[in-house]
């Protein structure tokens, strides 16, 4: 009890709580802008806090994460284009909405919606990662590495539309792991006489190339080719429309209770399986309202409760992201794997130990989680308008600004040209995995995960390499296994399935 006050004091200082509005801002800020996104900003942000406090820096970046969720309705409302991909299904209902003069009603509805889902998230993974990380110390290294190899498979066949294509990213992103020292003989591997490369790929520059600059090449290219024709705004702040569309009370917020329940178990169950992510939640909470409805027919054409849905279920996920990463040290989402990054700057190794070696900073963390949702319903509130009017900021300001942040961010890491280098890189392999439908967010979680299934295999096979049928009896390693395989090989039949159907069409076409 101690340990959790003394965090929950620490979260409380001024210094943190400034980092936690600021960090709110900022996310609302890029969610609400399409093109750009919370991971984006993460990654940018994470040099930000090499100077910062741990407790500071990881509240920081945890608040971006926060606004971010909620700011990709702002311009889905509004805009009818999501600023990020979870909000998709929030544009289903808010834009109508907004077309009858009721977009303030929309974004509000869509804040209160996201303040639910994030505080259940939140006092979920409260109660349940020590639990789980108390397992995890039982786990020996055949256990962990079934694990890691279940999450990957997990990862690798539902952040892509192919799971041979998962499959190859996120192995890249293993092999890009094992650039630098053996982790047994500590003999350069994979550096090609660089010195620079003795320490391994630098996380941070990877993600900000892979997800930033390769995103604003995109942006480029598609406003070069004339691909972004601008959106039409509607306003929602103007003085004609009456009060009551301007405001949600609580008996529309009552309403919808049971919706938000529903989608906020429904967000905290998709998070806390690594690599479903907030799209899917989205979606899967959309759908559910709609079935569960007594008017179905209303959905798609204004209806409250459609933006309830989504966002309670979106923001959900933000909490339960950090169960597997805390409590296994397994990033759940792509802004997780970056998590990862600013943890090890800060001499913070996540997964079962932390809450043993680092008890006070993870409570810490926890009470700022919380705090940072009641600041996103605050800044929210209060800024409403503010955002709604950068969402019209154009291009031509927004990615050189883009630009700059990322070779600065990129430059920090370590004060080297090396690092911007390493970013460079990174950005046209990224450009090339979207043109080709790679998952980058798979190649990015595997290189996090690389270095420690590498050891858990390594160690595994020390200790059952001249006796692999003692493997056998141990059961949990087994049961993975198993699921491993199973989700291989149910991936792998959907996929040819789906191939089949493909084919059969154009067959059937001509006959009909």
């Amino acid at each position: 009890m101690d340990t959790i006050l003394a965090g929950i004091q620490d979260a409380l200082t001024v210094v943190n709580v400034a980092y936690i509005f600021a960090g709110v801002a900022i996310g609302i800020v890029v969610g609400a802008i399409p093109g750009l996104n919370a991971p984006m900003a993460l990654a940018v942000a994470v040099p930000l806090t090499f100077y910062m406090s741990p407790l500071s820096a990881i509240a920081f970046l945890i608040a971006i994460a926060k606004g971010g969720a909620f700011g990709g309705a702002i311009s889905a409302i509004l805009l009818n284009t999501p600023g990020s991909p979870e909000a998709t299904s929030t544009a289903f209902d808010g834009y109508p909405l907004a077309q009858r003069g009721k977009g303030l009603k929309a974004l509000k509805m869509a804040l209160y919606a996201s303040f639910t889902g994030d505080t259940f998230s939140d006092l979920v993974l409260f109660t349940v990662a020590a639990p789980l990380a108390i397992l995890a110390l039982r786990m020996g290294p055949p256990e962990l590495a079934g694990v890691f190899a279940f999450s990957l498979t997990i990862i690798a066949g539902l952040a892509g539309r192919s799971l041979l294509r998962g499959l190859i990213a996120a192995l890249l992103g293993a092999f890009v792991a094992c650039v630098g020292l053996d982790i047994e003989t500590a003999q350069p591997r994979l550096t090609f006489g660089y010195a620079n490369l003795i320490e391994g790929v630098p996380l941070i520059p990877m993600s900000i190339g892979l997800l930033a600059l390769s995103e604003i090449l995109i942006q480029i290219e598609a406003y070069t080719l004339g691909r972004n024709p601008p959106a039409k705004r509607i306003s929602a702040f103007s003085k004609s429309i009456p009060a009551e569309d301007r405001r949600v009370s609580f008996k529309e917020y009552f309403e919808c209770r049971r919706t938000l329940v529903r989608s906020a178990l429904i967000g905290t169950s998709v998070g806390a399986v690594p690599g479903i992510g907030a799209i899917i939640a989205g979606f899967l909470g959309y759908g559910a309202a709609k079935r569960a409805s007594r008017t179905p027919e209303e959905f798609g054409k204004g209806k409250l409760e459609g933006i309830a849905a989504t966002e309670a279920a979106n923001s959900a996920v933000n909490g339960a992201n950090l169960i597997p990463l805390l409590s296994l040290g397994i990033p759940g989402s792509l802004s997780a794997a970056i998590l990862i990054g600013a943890f090890l700057i800060h001499g913070v190794n996540p997964g079962p130990l932390i809450f043993k070696d680092h008890g006070q900073l993870v409570y810490g963390i926890f009470a700022a989680m919380f705090l940072a949702n009641f600041a996103n319903f605050i800044v929210g509130n209060i800024g409403l308008r503010l955002f709604a009017l950068i969402v019209n900021v154009p291009k031509t300001v927004i990615l050189p600004v883009v630009v700059v942040l990322c070779v600065a961010g990129a430059y920090s890491n370590g004060n080297t040209m090396f690092a911007v280098a390493v970013m460079m890189i990174f950005a046209v392999v990224g450009y090339f995995m979207r043109k080709l439908d790679y998952p980058f967010a798979t190649f990015i979680i595997g290189f996090a995960l690389g270095g420690t299934f590498e050891e858990a295999v390594r160690q595994t096979v020390v200790l059952f390499g001249r006796r692999p049928e003692a493997l056998l009896s141990r059961p949990i390693f087994m049961a993975f296994v198993a699921m491993t395989v199973f989700v291989i090989a149910r991936i792998a039949w959907r996929g040819w399935r789906d191939t089949q159907r493909r084919r059969a069409v154009p067959a059937d076409g001509p006959q009909s």
